[in-house]
C-alpha cells in the first residue's frame, strides 16, 4: 500500500511539469517534435535499406514485421516518447539536484521557483534581527525581494571591522543574506558562525569576515554583497541605504527636563546612555541614497518598514533624505510593522502611536498609511520589557491593523510566518475586507 501511495505521489509530481506558466511545455513539445523529425529520417533510411534487400535476416523480426503496420507505429512511437520523457526527467534531476531540497522533486522546485518569480515586488527596510524575521517569511511568497539595510551600526563585530578596516558594517547585511538563503542549512550556518571569545577572532562572525574580505577582493562593498548573495543563492537582494560612512547622533533629554539635552554619537552608545531619546540624525546629514535602493522603492508594489529598533535600525534609513523622498513618492502600498514589545533605553513605555509619532517627526505625517501591530499580548516577557500598547482609532491618513503576530515561544518577537502572511495580505485583500481598528489619534 505504501508503495502504491509513493508511486501515485511520484506520478502526480511529474504531472506538475504541465502546469501553465512553468515554462517547460514549449521546450518539451519542441524536443518531441525534433525527435519525431529524427525518427522520420531514420525510418526513411531503414525502409530504403529494407526494400533494397541489403538488410540482415534478423531485421524483420526485430522490427516486428509480423504485426500490422499501424500497431507497429503506435508501439514504437509510444515506447520512444516514454524513453525520451524518462531521459529528460533523469537529466533534469541530475543537473538540478544541487538546487533541490531533500524530499522535493525537480518539478516541484521549478514550479515553486516560477511561482515566487511572479510574486509581488516587496521592499523591506530596517536592520537588526527584526528585518531578518520578516525576510525569512516573505521569501516563501516572492523572490522579488529587496532588503534595504541601515549602515549606522557601530557595535560588536561590525563596529570593530568598521573602525579597523574602514568598511561599512556588515552584520545586518549578513543576517539578511542568511535569512534570504534558499536553504538555510550548512552553508548558512557557516555564514552565521561566531568565533568564541577565547580565540584571536573572538566575537567576529564568519559572515562578517567573508563580506569584509570580499569587499577587499572586489573593490567595493556593494560588489561584496552581490557576490556573497550568490554564494548562498538568496531569494532577492540586500542593499545599503547609503554607501557613505555615516554616524548616528542621538539627542537625549536628561531627567525629563527639555532644556537638558545630551548629544551622544554612535548607534551602540545611544541606548546605553541614560535619558529619553528626543531625536536622532546622521552626520553627515546629506548622505546620498544608494541608487539601486531608490530604484527598488519606486518600482515596488509593497514597502515595509520594520520590525526593528525604532531609533537605531529603522529611522536611520529614513534619515537618508533621498530614500525618504522616494518612499513618499512611491505608489506602493506602505506599511509600518510595529514591535510587539518595548526596548529598554529606546522605547520604554511607548505605545503604537508613540512609535508612529517618532517616525513622522523625523519624516512626514502619513508616510506609512498602514500600521500593523500585534494584538496577541499573551506570554511572559523579560523583566525590562513591556507590551507595546495598542492605541485607540485612526485619523483618516493611517490605519491600524491589529493581528496575531507574536511568536508563541518568544512573544517579544514576531512569528516569521504570521508576519509575512499579514504583510502580503495587504496586497491580496481589498481595503473593504481588511479588519481595521480605530484610527490612531494624534
Amino acid at each position: 500500500m505504501n508503495n502504491f501511495h509513493s508511486f501515485r505521489a511520484a506520478w502526480r509530481s511529474q504531472w506538475r511539469w504541465l502546469i501553465p506558466g512553468i515554462g517547460v511545455k514549449r521546450w518539451l513539445g519542441l524536443l518531441l517534435f525534433g525527435g519525431l523529425l529524427a525518427g522520420l529520417g531514420l525510418a526513411y533510411l531503414l525502409v530504403d535499406v529494407y526494400r533494397s534487400g541489403l538488410a540482415p535476416a534478423f531485421v524483420a523480426p526485430a522490427t516486428l514485421q509480423f504485426i500490422p503496420r499501424l500497431w507497429r507505429a503506435v508501439l514504437f512511437g509510444g515506447l520512444g516518447v516514454a524513453i525520451m520523457l524518462f531521459a529528460v526527467a533523469q537529466l533534469n534531476r541530475t543537473l538540478l539536484a544541487p538546487f533541490v531540497r531533500p524530499g522535493q522533486s525537480v518539478a516541484d522546485a521549478v514550479s515553486e521557483h516560477r511561482r515566487r518569480g511572479r510574486g509581488p515586488k516587496i521592499v523591506a527596510i530596517g536592520g537588526g534581527t527584526g528585518l531578518s524575521i520578516l525576510l525569512r517569511g516573505l521569501k516563501a511568497h516572492t523572490s522579488n525581494l529587496t532588503a534595504i539595510v541601515t549602515v549606522a551600526d557601530d557595535g560588536g563585530s561590525s563596529g570593530r571591522l568598521r573602525r579597523s578596516l574602514g568598511v561599512l558594517p556588515p552584520g545586518d547585511f549578513r543576517n539578511c543574506i542568511a535569512a534570504l538563503a534558499d536553504d538555510e542549512a550548512l552553508t548558512t550556518q557557516l555564514f552565521q558562525y561566531r568565533f568564541g571569545a577565547d580565540q584571536d577572532l573572538g566575537g567576529h562572525s564568519f559572515g562578517n569576515l567573508f563580506i569584509t574580505a570580499m569587499a577587499e577582493v572586489t573593490g567595493s562593498f556593494e560588489s561584496a554583497l552581490l557576490e556573497s548573495s550568490r554564494v548562498l543563492a538568496i531569494q532577492g537582494r540586500v542593499l545599503p541605504s547609503t554607501l557613505r560612512d555615516v554616524t548616528l547622533i542621538g539627542e537625549l533629554v536628561l531627567d525629563g527636563e527639555a532644556e537638558r539635552v545630551s548629544r551622544v554619537a554612535g548607534e551602540s552608545r545611544i541606548t546605553l546612555t541614560p535619558g529619553a531619546i528626543r531625536r536622532v540624525y546622521l552626520e553627515p546629514e546629506d548622505a546620498p541614497a544608494y541608487p539601486e535602493s531608490i530604484r527598488a522603492i519606486l518600482d515596488a508594489d509593497l514597502i515595509v518598514l520594520g520590525p526593528g529598533s525604532l531609533y537605531t535600525s529603522l529611522i536611520p534609513n529614513l534619515l537618508v533624505h533621498d530614500l525618504a523622498e522616494a518612499i513618499r513618492a512611491s505608489r506602493a502600498v506602505k506599511v509600518y510593522v510595529c514591535n510587539t514589545a518595548t526596548q529598554p533605553g529606546e522605547t520604554d513605555g511607548y505605545s503604537v502611536l508613540d512609535h508612529v509619532t517618532a517616525i513622522e517627526s523625523h519624516t512626514w505625517p502619513g508616510l506609512f498609511s498602514y500600521i500593523l501591530a500585534n494584538s496577541r499580548q499573551v506570554g511572559a516577557l523579560h523583566p525590562n520589557l513591556q507590551w507595546v500598547r495598542l492605541d485607540p482609532p485612526v485619523n483618516g491618513t493611517r490605519r491600524l491593523i491589529p493581528a496575531d503576530l507574536a511568536d508563541p515561544e518568544h512573544p517579544w518577537r514576531h512569528d516569521t510566518v504570521k508576519l509575512a502572511n499579514a504583510v502580503v495580505n495587504l496586497l491580496n485583500v481589498p481595503d473593504s475586507n481588511l479588519q481595521f481598528s480605530n484610527d490612531l489619534t494624534t
